[in-house]
C-alpha cells in the first residue's frame, strides 16, 4: 500500500538527486520525504548513481541498436493515450448541480451585463503572507448563479484536500465547493458558490489543516 501512495513521489527523486526539480516540487517533495523512510532510502541509492554520473566518459558507449520501425508508432500511441487520460483525470469542474433545462438557461445568464452593456469584469484575488513554497491564485467572475471561482492551489502536500467559500461581511461562508490539489497539476479548478460576488468580502481556503483568507475589494 504504501509503494502506491508513493509511486507519485518516487517518479520525481531521480530529478531531485540530479539537482533538476522545480522550486515548488522540490518543496512538496522535502516534506513527503521528511514522513517517508521508503522514499528517502530510494532516494540514497540514487543519489549514489548521480554522484557517478559525471565520470561516466561517453566515448566508450557502444552505438545504440537501430529499433524496429513500428516500434516507433507503437510508442507514440501509448503516450498521446496516456496522455488523454492524463488530460481527462485533470479537469476539474466542481459545481453546482445543474441538468436539462436549467444547465440551459445558465449557459444562457453565464456573463452578467451591466448597465451599458459592458461585461462584469473578473476580480483577482491576491493571498498574501503564504509560507515559502506556497502559491494560491484566484478568480472571482460573477454569474447569474451566484460566483464563479478559478482556483489555483501549489506547493502544499500532494492529496491535500482543499476547501474554498466566500465569506459574508458578517463572517458567516458560503461554500464553494472542494478539490484534492495532485502533484504536477497545473490546472486550475473551477468552483462555484450560490453567494453573489457584490456580497463577497473574502475568499476562503482550507488546504489540509492550514486556513488561508484573502480579502476582496470593495465594489461600487
Amino acid at each position: 500500500m504504501r509503494a502506491e501512495r508513493c509511486r507519485e513521489w518516487r517518479q520525481s527523486l531521480g530529478a531531485y538527486a540530479l539537482g533538476q526539480l522545480p522550486e515548488e516540487e522540490r518543496v512538496a517533495l522535502e516534506a513527503h520525504l521528511e514522513g517517508c523512510p521508503d522514499c528517502r532510502t530510494e532516494l540514497a541509492s540514487l543519489s549514489s548513481v548521480a554522484e557517478l554520473l559525471p565520470l561516466a566518459d561517453p566515448a566508450r558507449f557502444d552505438t545504440a541498436p537501430a529499433l524496429p520501425p513500428a516500434l516507433a508508432g507503437r510508442v507514440a500511441a501509448a503516450i498521446g493515450a496516456e496522455r488523454r487520460r492524463s488530460s481527462r483525470r485533470r479537469r476539474l469542474r466542481i459545481g453546482l448541480p445543474l441538468s436539462g433545462a436549467v444547465a440551459a438557461a445558465a449557459a444562457m445568464l453565464a456573463i452578467v451585463v451591466l448597465p451599458g452593456g459592458a461585461p462584469s469584469p473578473a476580480q483577482r484575488v491576491a493571498f498574501r503572507s503564504l509560507p515559502p513554497g506556497v502559491r494560491i491564485a484566484a478568480t472571482l467572475e460573477p454569474h447569474a448563479f451566484g460566483t464563479e471561482i478559478r482556483m489555483y492551489v501549489g506547493g502544499v502536500p500532494s492529496g491535500t484536500l482543499c476547501r474554498v467559500s466566500l465569506r459574508r461581511a458578517d463572517g458567516t461562508a458560503v461554500s464553494a465547493g472542494s478539490f484534492r490539489y495532485r502533484w504536477g497539476n497545473d490546472e486550475e479548478a473551477v468552483l462555484s458558490s450560490a453567494l453573489d460576488l457584490s456580497g463577497a468580502r473574502a475568499l476562503v481556503v482550507h488546504a489540509g489543516r492550514r486556513t488561508f483568507v484573502a480579502p476582496i475589494g470593495a465594489r461600487t
